[in-house]
């Protein structure tokens, strides 16, 4: 059976567990520094070098003014494959390419990992790959920004799939009453790791010039440590957990496991279907896991261009979600264990609301509001996520753990284009960040309504898993 034994050694189910959470604590370190606060800076600016090179080669563009100074990095175009763009659009186009990829890849790893009598392995390996690659972006200098592309796209299979196989362990080594405490556990040290590795990493970029580190070698040992801590923390995790054998290794199959996984995604693809209820709380989840991505990822840009806040400022407030975070990634699963995961998920979105509209009176140069707001903010990232996480894994078919999760990552990362466009929208149609903050209650008040109608017992009686006491 894939599905943990609820009669199984505890002993051996809390040391699995114990050594679970902490692969939540090694990867976060990833979309915190590589790609929330790195990435973006760096490969841009490493890109409008390469610009500003090729119009000393070529002659006045408009990226140089008249004077001779640097435009606007939007004015400066790089060029890949003939297609000329904007360096300062390398990021966004680069996001949207690496989801792209990821949609084409994590689900068939899912598929082949559901037919693997080892997945452990297999978790290792994609997250020690990403970890190498991560590492490698450090090494991008000058004007190499392709290197930094295919550097990061590699790094972002790695996320993504070790991801996938790291969630499908939850039925695995938790029964159905302890997922929600486990998932949120491993939610709070996800956050309390990359609050720590990004705290210390921008001791070095706001410290560095005392020891002649520029900004620009500061951002590369930021990516060398990251990798570094990734891959050092996973050990932890591999010791600890074991192989499991699948429920699809005991059918008959022929052909090689990656053969089998592609077939076998196919067939989850066309059975979904069977599972409706599933895809209903699946659909309700990417729509309001959009809204907390959107207001994690733009929160900094409303800090700036309406309230305007310095650097400091943001910086200091992306620490506090971070560790704020750990606390509320606890306290949801201690208030799932009292109300019920369902219920908890929904009083959750519900102070997304409430933080949102307070966000719309926060006053500009008032960093104590701003500092409270993410307070906030921090209280209900985590734990909304990881309930949710352990949730879904109870509508899941048995031996299909690593696919649903596959399509669960991908279809999270395939609709956050959403909120950043009605954000866009409303912000340009209005001429303010305010209403466009406001804009992003409409996530949370669909998901609301939407999820009060999933009946969640029928979704996990439906593919034949126990149901947990607490929903």
């Amino acid at each position: 059976m894939s599905i943990v034994d609820e009669t199984s050694d505890p002993v051996a189910r809390k040391r699995e567990q114990r050594g679970w959470i902490w692969y939540d604590f090694a990867n976060s370190v990833f979309p915190t520094s590589v790609i929330t606060v790195f990435g973006s800076l760096y490969l841009t600016a490493v890109a409008g070098d390469a610009a500003l090179a090729d119009t000393a080669l070529n002659g006045p563009t408009p990226c140089v003014d008249a004077a001779g100074q640097a435009s606007k990095l939007v004015n400066c175009d790089i060029s890949l494959f003939g297609m000329e763009f904007a360096a300062g659009s390398l990021w966004g186009f680069l996001l949207s390419f690496a989801t792209v990829v990821q949609v084409l890849v994590v689900p068939v790893v899912g598929a082949i990992a559901d037919r693997s009598s080892r997945k452990r392995a297999m978790l290792g390996s994609f997250a020690f790959g990403g970890a190498a690659v991560t590492m490698a972006i450090g090494l991008v200098a000058g004007t190499n920004w392709e290197l930094g592309v295919l550097l990061f796209v590699l790094g972002n299979i790695g996320y993504g799939t070790s991801v996938a196989i790291y969630y499908s362990f939850i039925p695995e080594i938790a029964t159905a009453d302890e997922r929600d405490a486990l998932s949120t556990r491993g939610w709070a040290f996800g956050y309390l790791g990359g609050g720590i590795a990004l705290g210390l990493q921008l001791v070095l970029v706001i410290f560095g010039e005392n020891f002649g580190v520029d900004a620009g070698t500061a951002a590369r040992i930021a990516f060398l440590t990251s990798g570094i801590w990734w891959a050092v923390f996973t050990l932890i995790p591999l010791r600890a957990l074991r192989d499991h054998v699948p429920a699809a290794a005991a059918e008959p199959r022929q052909g090689s496991v990656i053969t089998a996984g592609f077939k076998e995604l196919g067939s989850t693809l066309r059975d979904a279907r069977r599972f409706p209820l599933t895809l209903a709380f699946l659909g309700t989840y990417l729509i309001y896991t959009d809204g907390i991505a959107s207001v994690a990822n733009l929160s900094a840009q409303y800090g700036s261009e309406e309230l305007r806040f310095e650097d400091e400022v943001l910086i200091t407030t992306i620490l506090i979600v971070q560790f704020v975070a750990f606390i509320g990634g606890v306290l949801h699963g201690r208030l799932a264990r009292v109300f019920g995961t369902k219920r908890t998920i929904m009083g959750s979105l519900l102070v997304w609301v409430v933080v949102l509209c307070l966000a719309y009176f926060v006053q500009a140069g008032q960093e104590l509001q701003f500092y409270a707001l993410a307070g906030g903010i921090g209280l209900v990232l985590g734990g909304t996520n990881a309930l949710s996480r352990s949730l879904f894994s109870h509508m899941i078919p048995p031996g299909k753990q690593a696919q649903y999760y596959s399509i669960y990552e991908v279809g999270e990362r395939a609709t956050s284009w959403l909120g950043p466009l009605l954000f866009a929208v409303t912000a340009s149609s209005t001429g303010s960040y305010r209403y466009a903050i406001l804009s992003l209650i409409a996530f949370f008040v669909i998901g609301f309504v939407l999820l009060y109608f999933v009946p969640v017992k029928r979704a996990i009686e439906a593919v034949g898993n126990p149901v947990p006491n607490k929903l």
